[in-house]
């Protein structure tokens, strides 16, 4: 950190530089919203679910979850609280401790939080599970792109092994400690993957290939999904029964993971409504794109 930034930081109140973050960010949103509204008001759209989200663009600030139910969560009060045994901060998620980062904010922590409840709300197109699309009872489950871990922590219990692959050190430490109580159902992989095996990357066809069979397969590595997949080919063939690939990070990815595993004899569904992915340097038309894939073999 600078001097500068040290000086700022010790001279200005972190509520009023939340404050001016917000203001920053709310009138760069709302130049990107007027640009998705603007398109789709000179090219209209039949598609029901398009159309639900650019009302809901009209009366509110543009969101990657742009439906009426995220509003749910804006305010939603959330507890930060401290360990005091290893200082990293955590908020009780359903009765169980999830941990963040040691240097977030309680303020970062709780947008955070609230996003992660948003983005698995079954009316989300980022939600991995539901009464149709299951941990089942003793399944063998991975999850690349772990980060904090939230998406088999309320079924740990049911959970025989995952393997949490994630390459963010301080997330790492985080999800030692959120997953503490169940040490002997985890392995923490602090590798890339992706088509190349080396000293930081690793194949899923490598890693995998004395394991017979993966029950649930969670994909997410923030755009280096068709890398993933180059190398996980025999894997995803003949190991896989369930498969959850975000496809919202490039504007194709739906499109190319939906031949890639009509092709591997899955039956799809998509998540439900759209995202508006705008941190993307590459958002462009149409916009709106499908959260994530939810794949099983037939």
């Amino acid at each position: 950190m600078s001097i500068v930034s040290k000086i700022y930081r010790a001279l200005v109140p972190e509520s009023f530089r939340w404050k001016l973050i917000y203001y920053k960010r709310n009138k760069a949103e709302n130049k990107i919203k007027q640009k998705v509204l603007s398109y789709y008001k000179q090219h209209p759209t039949n598609d029901v679910e398009i159309n639900e989200a650019l009302k809901y663009l009209e009366t509110n600030s543009i969101s990657v979850f742009p439906y009426p139910f995220f509003l749910e969560y804006t305010k939603k009060p959330i507890e930060v609280i401290i360990d005091p045994k290893n200082q990293l901060p955590y908020v009780m998620h359903f009765g169980k401790k999830i941990y963040f980062k040691k240097n977030w904010t309680k303020e970062h922590i709780i947008d955070a939080y609230r996003f992660l409840l948003a983005e698995q709300d079954e009316r989300s197109g980022h939600c991995y599970l539901n009464k149709d699309y299951a941990i089942e009872a003793n399944s063998v489950i991975v999850d690349v792109g772990a980060a904090e871990g939230i998406f088999a922590l309320n079924e740990i219990e049911k959970i025989k092994h995952i393997f949490l692959i994630e390459t963010d050190n301080e997330w790492i430490e985080a999800l030692k400690e959120t997953y503490k109580p169940w040490l002997e159902k985890i392995t923490i992989i602090n590798k890339f993957v992706s088509n190349k095996d080396d000293d930081t990357n690793v194949r899923l066809d490598t890693y995998f290939a004395d394991i017979e069979k993966i029950d649930l397969l969670k994909i997410d590595v923030d755009g280096a999904e068709q890398e993933l997949l180059n190398g996980a080919d025999k894997t995803v063939s003949n190991k896989v029964k369930k498969l959850a690939i975000c496809t919202y990070h490039k504007t194709n990815d739906n499109r190319d993971f939906t031949a890639y595993l009509k092709e591997k004899n899955y039956s799809l569904t998509n998540s439900h409504g759209y995202m508006l992915f705008y941190f993307d340097p590459n958002f462009e038309v149409p916009y709106f794109r499908r959260g994530l894939i939810k794949a099983e073999k037939k």
